[in-house]
């Protein structure tokens, strides 16, 4: 059965993109097929696995306007396992063009459910734009199930609220077995106390939610895109690389993948 994981927080900057790469690489590693579709116009998940963001007929952007199928715009990436969905700035045009649609919100979901049906894909990851707009709506009702990112600063609980308003609403609407499958915290240094703070204030209300693993602010995450290579192919044993394989695993427990 296909899982289908959309990476979502409508604040920029928090380690949603660089999440959804690393695990999808992660889940790739643990022998898991997965898809990577960038649903985020500026197109860094497509670049973050070494796909150019300009030389493709087919992106996101056609799938989710329905000029193409989902299937004919998957690309192969180098690493084995991992596909790819690419994207670029003409994505941007999607939620202007989708307003005056019918069922708008459905577009993405019609397209993934062929996917779906094949079971060609352990996993689908879906990198959600950081804002909350048509192209966001059609990430979630397509889902399965959600994972937010979010750095430990001082408006993180307040945007959480937002996001949590927003997702209750979806699913009430248009995707009733939506779930939030973890919250995940990125950026973290125990060292900042206001780090620890808000790490306490999250658990006063979502402990049940959190991922144990907390993905590390370091030098290696930050370079690893430069090079268009996931962390565990840029620095198999840094940290970062360890972090995320340790959150590829607690994911799998979670949704009933293969672990090796």
């Amino acid at each position: 059965m296909t899982n289908i994981i959309s990476f979502v927080n409508q604040k920029g900057g928090v380690g949603k993109t660089t999440s959804a790469i690393n695990v999808a690489t992660m889940l790739s590693v643990k022998k898991n097929k997965v898809l990577l579709i960038d649903m985020d116009p500026q197109g860094s998940s497509t670049s973050g696995v070494g796909i150019a963001k300009s030389k493709h007929q087919n992106t996101a952007y056609e799938v989710l306007i329905g000029a193409c199928r989902a299937k004919d715009a998957i690309l192969e990436t180098k690493f084995p396992n991992l596909f790819v969905i690419p994207s670029n700035v003409s994505l941007a045009a999607a939620d202007y063009e989708l307003t005056g649609e019918q069922e708008r919100e459905y577009f993405l979901k019609k397209q993934l459910e062929e996917l779906a049906k094949a079971d060609t894909y352990d996993y689908i990851i879906i990198d959600c734009p950081p804002s909350i707009g048509l192209i966001t709506i059609n990430s979630l009702t397509a889902s399965d199930s959600i994972i937010i990112p979010l750095q430990c600063e001082y408006y993180a609980l307040e945007g959480l609220s937002q996001l949590m308003l927003t997702i209750k609403k979806v699913k009430t609407l248009y995707n009733p077995r939506l779930y939030i499958l973890g919250i995940l915290v990125t950026m973290f240094s125990s060292r900042l106390k206001i780090a620890n703070q808000v790490l306490s204030e999250i658990k006063k209300y979502y402990e049940d939610k959190l991922f144990d693993t907390k993905i590390s602010r370091t030098v290696t995450l930050c370079e690893a895109p430069s090079y268009g290579e996931p962390v565990y192919y840029y620095a198999r044993y840094s940290r970062a690389s360890l972090e995320y394989q340790d959150l590829a695993k607690e994911i799998i427990s979670r949704t009933g993948g293969f672990l090796i």
